[in-house]
């Protein structure tokens, strides 16, 4: 089927929900969707390209053929769209990085059930539980319920006919009080199956409900006056409690929900899920979502809020998400809190989502240095609204004491590294007294002038420290060289951290979270240091030329020519008299070696 048949095919659709498949020539299916309108979401791809990316264009060459399914709503599309892409895994379809096989607890279908933890839960009659977020959280758990129950590890089978016939003996286990013998009948099965059933309301996250009962059994024990009971369930209530002081309570208002975040950048989607039961954060999990198109952040959101909940089996009545995700679920409120508790743990799950972003992105750059340069240029590209990728940045800055000694820096960077080589001062010499504006128009006019004059490359994003201001002196020079519109400039002003471009007024502000924005800022503080280190060091030699002019019988070239010499006064005292004897003459060095040896 040609593009054209597909055309006419999608003139066809119906304006229902679905989920649609596109195929390629030999009949792989390349890409899986949903929507709300199939005729209206599927003939986008097929209308203008303007504004399309590079990517969605590649896709939309290779489809061939499209086959579509309607379901019922847009949330059963989400589902069915979920399923297939985990069937088929598209080549254009968002991959979601995450191939840990997670932990489950598991309570043996057995008499006198075992509980356990393990991975890859099989089908086998078993309870299982979870998955866990990591095998610490799990093996916590684990360590909760021998210590509150002392079940059995072995793995007997420990039939009603076997324990009566007398086949076991009593192990370790049991000796050193880690197991209460049920081998050998010391165990009734009924106090066992109670203790089981506590377990399943633990592992569920539930412990409030345990605790209230285990203190209702406590106090029933005080008031039969059996307080060896009675302070045998105060240790498994403190055991419990302190289990449960080690979750994250928000508040038993808040009850059960799912919380869901996202941060991106220009690779892809990060999601944080936090479980939330009886108010207490039990389960919490973050997952890399890998962009193939250009999916927004709604888009991922959705995705990851059906595979987590699908992955960890949450029915929780209530989901909490940054953004409305446009999309309703059955039998479950989706809201966007703005205070109170469930505001609070929104920002705890965005916390978690960055700190994940930040961690990823520290491991690509060790492993894969060039992936993480792209994505940091793709992004600053974005941020910025640049026409290409800004590889090559060059930043000014100028410095100087109440109009003495004006230098202007220009440091450089390359795929967001300095390239110290590149880096030049400039010192003022047109520009009379504290002059700011004129000072950037002189530094910015020589640079590239020179630039051009050598036929070297320019950069493709020029950032000015300062605001409206310098902004403008810099741009004269750059329409004095006929430079306009051909880099890209960008004023940074330090107080708020706003962006300003040419003839647009309105300042731009983005994340101050973002790599852009840190990028930018770790330009403009290494032209600060690069200038202020610069403008120090002449100051110092004009304050230490003044000193020596001030010698009798010293004029300025003398004083300029012992400094170029010499570097420093201190220079100067260390020199031997056949040195200075050499430079200035017999008369002057004398003079000069007694004044400076005065000096402490």
């Amino acid at each position: 089927m040609s593009e054209l048949d597909v055309r006419e095919k999608v003139k066809l659709l119906p304006r229902q929900p679905g989920v649609y498949q596109f195929l390629d020539a030999e009949g792989n299916i390349v890409y899986i969707g949903k929507a709300i309108d199939l005729r209206s979401r599927v003939g986008s791809y097929f209308g203008s390209s303007t504004g399309m990316s590079g990517k969605t264009l590649r896709l939309v060459r290779t489809i061939v053929d499209l086959r579509t399914i309607l379901v019922a709503t847009e949330f059963d599309a989400l589902l069915l769209e979920n399923s297939l892409i985990k069937q088929h895994q598209p080549k254009y379809n968002v991959a979601l990085k995450d191939d840990k096989s997670y932990p489950w607890i598991r309570i043996r279908n057995e008499r006198f059930p075992r509980v356990e933890g393990m991975r890859n839960p099989e089908h086998d009659g078993s309870e299982y539980f979870g998955p866990y977020a990591s095998g610490k959280v799990m093996h916590t758990v684990l360590h909760l319920i021998r210590k509150l129950y002392r079940l059995r590890t072995c793995n007997l089978d420990l039939s009603k006919k076997n324990v009566e016939a007398g086949k076991f003996k009593v192990c370790l286990e049991y000796h050193i009080g880690n197991c209460k013998g049920p081998c050998v009948g010391n165990y009734v099965e009924e106090d066992h199956t109670k203790a089981i059933n506590e377990i399943r309301q633990i592992v569920r996250g539930r412990a409030r409900g345990v605790l209230k009962m285990l203190d209702n059994a406590m106090l029933e024990y005080a008031d039969k006056l059996e307080f060896e009971q009675a302070e045998q369930l105060r240790e498994r209530i403190d055991h419990l409690e302190r289990f449960q002081r080690r979750n994250t309570v928000v508040s038993t208002d808040v009850g059960d929900v799912d919380v869901f975040t996202i941060v991106s950048d220009e690779g892809g989607g990060y999601v944080n899920y936090l479980r939330v039961i009886d108010g207490a954060v039990v389960h919490g999990i973050s997952v890399e979502m890998k962009r193939k198109l250009e999916e927004s952040e709604k888009e991922l959101l959705q995705l990851a809020i059906v595979e987590l909940r699908s992955r960890f089996s949450s029915t929780a009545p209530e989901i909490i998400v940054p953004i409305d995700i446009g999309l309703e679920i059955p039998h479950t409120a989706v809201s966007v809190p703005t205070r109170g508790d469930r505001k609070k743990l929104l920002e705890l799950s965005v916390r978690n989502a960055q700190y994940f972003m930040m961690d990823k992105q520290k491991q690509e750059k060790l492993v894969d240095p060039e992936a993480h340069t792209t994505r940091l240029m793709e992004t600053a590209q974005k941020d910025l609204r640049l026409p290409v990728q800004p590889r090559h940045i060059e930043c000014f800055d100028n410095s100087n004491t109440q109009g003495t000694d004006p230098v202007s820096a220009c440091v450089v960077f390359r795929d967001g590294k300095p390239s110290k080589k590149d880096y030049r001062h400039f010192n003022v010499k047109t520009v009379e007294g504290p002059d700011d504006f004129a000072t950037m128009k002189e530094a910015v006019h020589r640079r590239y002038r020179r630039l051009l004059d050598e036929s070297a490359d320019l950069p493709q994003l020029i950032l000015i420290d300062g605001g409206k201001g310098q902004l403008s002196a810099a741009m004269e020079s750059l329409d004095a060289l006929g430079l306009r519109g051909k880099i890209a400039v960008i004023g940074i002003a330090k107080r708020l951290e706003e962006l300003y471009y040419p003839d647009d007024p309105v300042p731009l502000h983005i994340d101050k979270r973002s790599s852009t924005l840190k990028l930018l800022q770790h330009l403009r503080n290494e032209a600060h240091r690069f200038g202020i280190t610069h403008h120090r060091g002449r100051r110092s030699k004009r304050i230490i030329r003044t000193g020596l002019e001030n010698i009798p019988g010293i004029g300025k070239a003398t004083a300029e020519k012992l400094l170029k010499r010499f570097g420093s006064v201190k220079g100067i005292q260390e020199a031997i008299m056949e040195d200075l004897v050499a430079e200035v003459g017999a008369k002057k060095a004398v003079v000069v070696k007694e004044a400076v040896t005065q000096v402490d």
